[in-house]
């Protein structure tokens, strides 16, 4: 199948194959690479098409009501897994001896916050083969101008970012409210900081709690905890984090956990956790990037702030929503700030 073929199918209803029925890439059960097509470049966001959009700004826009979904590019301050800190320079410019117009520089690693993982950032690790059959070895390095937008070669464009920037990442979006759920007189069970698998049974007893029903398409949000406590810590705590080995609680990686996210046909999953999934993965257990963005090429979505989110889903008694995420387009780019608010 053709990247126009791809484009060409009506992924709003056309029969999507179950988990279980996805082909193996060498040792690696459920690639989806044969259903969006040899050349795409979109993976689960396919699933977004003009239809389901439509749809869902009709049902889920009602009120106006909007939320920004992004932590300020400012936090965390120190950054987890060794990125660079964010910087900001205020630029206070001068004519004539007065104070003029200001500019802004910013420099940030696009995943020290609230970011989309891309189709670049993780590949199939003992293969060193990103999404869609796309060798590592052949994606450039470094810094590379562009002086020419005619003139773009495509080991440039492969799998880049730009390409979900160019499509947007809106439609519903669910939240999954983890916190409010297994806390118990105000009290988590476990503690975001440390190594946690959330279960299968847990997400779908929070998603019949809150009277959920999945659909195609859907944005799925996690809320497991961990800017909550970041806003509850100690300025001490807070810094320790750089220092200390990275451990988070996040999505068990498993079989099951994996025909969950596969088989309700989620276009994306995000949380507000520094990694999604549960950090480290235990001893021998594959990480589950490598299925969902290598396998799958659906976008992870990491630090994203659900914190307003939350309490807005609690007042409207409701934890569906509109989404509009619109990463910025840099060409060949691994992740990107997603620029996501929610519509109710």
């Amino acid at each position: 199948m053709s990247t126009t073929d791809s484009m060409s199918v009506n992924w709003t209803t056309a029969k999507i194959p179950a988990y279980d029925e996805l082909p193996h890439f060498r040792n690696f059960p459920g690639c989806a690479w044969s259903v969006w097509g040899a050349e795409d470049q979109l993976g689960t966001v396919n699933l977004l098409t003009e239809t389901l959009v439509k749809q869902s700004a009709a049902r889920e826009i009602r009120t106006g009501k909007t939320v920004s979904l992004n932590w300020p590019l400012n936090f965390p301050d120190k950054p987890m897994f060794g990125r660079r800190p964010p910087e900001v320079n205020f630029i206070q410019k001068q004519k004539e001896g007065l104070n003029y117009s200001r500019d802004d520089e910013i420099h940030i690693n696009t995943q020290s916050g609230t970011q989309w993982d891309g189709l670049r950032h993780f590949p199939m690790l003992e293969h060193e083969m990103f999404y869609n059959n796309t060798p590592a070895s052949t994606l450039p390095r470094g810094l590379h101008s562009m002086p020419d937008p005619h003139q773009i070669d495509q080991t440039h464009t492969r799998i880049g970012i730009q390409n979900w920037a160019d499509h947007g990442i809106c439609g519903r979006g669910v939240l999954l409210d983890l916190v409010k759920f297994l806390s118990k007189d105000g009290v988590l069970p476990y503690d975001p900081w440390t190594t946690h698998a959330i279960t299968v049974p847990e997400l779908q007893a929070c998603a019949e709690a809150q009277g959920i029903i999945f659909q195609r398409g859907d944005i799925l949000m996690l809320r497991v905890g961990f800017i909550k406590k970041y806003y509850g810590s100690t300025q001490e705590s807070r810094d320790a984090l750089r220092g200390k080995p990275e451990t988070f609680a996040g999505i068990e990686q498993s079989e099951e956990m994996k025909r969950f996210l596969w088989d309700n046909h989620f276009a994306a999953i995000a949380s507000d956790q520094p990694a999604l999934e549960s950090w480290p993965p235990p001893p021998g257990t594959p990480h589950m990037h490598q299925t969902i963005l290598a396998l799958w090429g659906m976008p992870i979505g990491e630090f994203f702030d659900l914190e307003k989110l939350a309490k807005v889903c609690d007042e409207y008694g409701r934890y569906t929503f509109f989404v509009s995420s619109w990463p910025l387009n840099i060409i060949g780019g691994a992740a990107s700030p997603p620029n996501a608010a929610a519509f109710f």
